[in-house]
This record gives structure tokens, C-alpha cells and sequence, in this order.
């Protein structure tokens, strides 16, 4: 993977919004009923948009440098406003800090490791906590803690490289939901939506020879930062505030992935 030509990136680069790209996972009525229960419905979107060179990994920050100063991106790419409205970025980017997830998992079989003692009974249960927050989150179980709480008991069910899995970084966020999330009792509506954004929102092939399947795509989380400071994906740096950006190499296609915590949020 990689950034748009050897030179010059945000000159020889051309992005291109792709509204007509569809994203069936996020749109399906059973993950929007999902998404309403969890206070993301609304504060969440994917997009697509197209690029014209070959990308290179270690001109990353160049290329999304350059993504985000193009005029067809500056226009069209999506935020929430702090009063919770949608507009577009339209600012001048001036620093990004991206960090390349893993993405190396290919079954939902990762988190057969919840179903252990104090955490998901057999059943399917997320074993229940006494209520605590964290960073304006609710933790009323443990599958949360084990998400978010280096102090729990079952945190090392996931090693410092799974957390870093893009896999577990969706489940996590729709674990987490905004801030009138209503939780689920069972683990299973939480798989379900993770897998069926996580097989919408990536690119694989089969070895003809191994037959195994392999992703072929690269996935950037990303923050931008404009004259003022942090400006995308907002202007507050929240767990739930998030920006994921899955290239496609061969088909030159970004499909960003954003959502907003909400309530209100106040910019400085």
C-alpha cells in the first residue's frame, strides 16, 4: 500500500465522490432499528470516493493529506456539526495523524473468547456489573469493561495486537454506541452488525491455489487537524469519535466510515 506518486502527491492526485456507491450493511432496517437503540442512527455515515494513482503505504499521510485539501473532498466529505448538524468539512487541513489498523481476520470466531466465566454465559448473556462511567460512557456489564477498562478482570482476553484488529475496533464501537445507548442483553446483535458492516466495508480475494480468502484492503484511522487544532472527526477527542478510511488499492475506492458522539459537542 502506499501514496500517489513518488512526488508531489497532492498535485498529481484526483479524488472523486462515488455517491452512488450503496453501503447495504448501514442501511439494512434491522441495523438501523440496531443503530436507533444504540444512539448512532444519524451520527453515523460511510462514504466513498475514488482516486486516480497508485498508492503507496509509506506516503500515507500525503495521500490523505492531499484527500482531504481536494476541493470534491473539502465539498462533499461528511461531519457533524457541535449543534449535531451534518455539514462538510470545508477547512483547510494543515496536520493528520493516521494509524494503520490490522485487518487480518477473516471470522467471526475472534470472540469466541467471551464466552468464558464472568463475561458471556453459554447462553448468550452478557453477565451484568454494578453501573460506572467512563469518559461519559456507561459500563452496566462486563463485556464493556473488558472493552474499555485495563483493570478488568477478562482484559487480557484480547492481546495489545487484537485491539488493534479493525475487527475489534467495530465491535467495540457498536458495543460502546452513543450517548443514550441502549444496551443489548445478549452478545448476539452485536456480532451480527459487526460482521455485516466489517464484509460491507472490505475487499478480499481468494488464492487460487490455497483457496484461503485474503484482505485486500488497507485501513487508516484517521484525525485532522485545521488552524484552530482538531477539526475531523470532531473537534472533541472521544473513544466514540472515529474516522475509518479502507483503501482499496486495486479498485482505487476509499469507503470512509464516520460517526459522531452525541449529544452536543462544544468546539474550543
Amino acid at each position: 500500500m502506499s501514496g500517489c506518486g513518488d512526488q508531489g502527491v497532492e498535485l498529481r492526485c484526483t479524488f472523486r465522490p462515488l455517491p452512488q456507491k450503496t453501503f447495504a450493511a448501514l442501511e439494512s432496517r434491522e441495523t438501523r432499528d440496531r443503530l436507533l437503540k444504540w444512539s448512532m442512527d444519524g451520527r453515523i455515515t460511510a462514504q466513498a470516493f475514488s482516486f486516480d494513482q497508485t498508492l503507496k503505504d509509506y506516503q500515507k499521510d500525503d495521500f490523505l493529506m492531499a484527500f482531504f485539501n481536494h476541493p470534491d473532498v473539502n465539498s462533499n466529505l461528511k461531519l457533524l456539526s457541535a449543534s449535531g448538524q451534518w455539514t462538510t468539512l470545508d477547512t483547510n487541513v494543515r496536520k493528520v495523524e493516521v494509524k494503520t489498523l490490522l485487518c487480518t481476520k477473516v471470522s467471526m470466531s475472534f470472540f469466541d473468547r467471551l464466552y468464558c466465566e464472568g463475561v458471556v454465559r453459554e447462553s448468550g448473556n452478557i453477565v451484568k456489573c454494578l453501573d460506572e462511567y467512563h469518559d461519559g460512557i456507561l459500563i452496566a456489564d462486563e463485556l464493556r469493561k473488558v472493552l474499555l477498562l485495563e483493570d478488568s478482570d477478562h482484559y487480557d482476553l484480547f492481546s495489545h495486537s487484537d485491539r488493534e484488529e479493525f475487527l475489534f475496533c467495530l465491535f467495540k464501537h457498536l458495543c460502546l454506541g452513543g450517548a443514550l445507548c441502549q444496551y443489548e442483553d445478549e452478545l448476539g446483535p452485536y456480532l451480527e452488525t459487526t460482521k455485516a458492516l466489517y464484509k460491507d466495508l472490505l475487499s478480499v480475494q481468494k488464492n487460487p491455489e490455497t483457496k484461503e480468502i485474503n484482505i485486500v484492503s488497507t485501513v487508516f484511522k484517521v484525525h485532522a487537524y485545521d488552524a484552530r487544532g482538531l477539526c475531523y472527526p470532531s473537534c472533541n477527542n472521544h473513544e466514540q469519535n472515529f474516522a475509518y478510511f479502507i483503501v482499496n488499492p486495486f479498485k482505487r475506492h476509499i469507503y470512509v466510515l464516520y460517526h459522531s458522539f452525541g449529544g452536543v459537542l462544544f468546539c474550543n
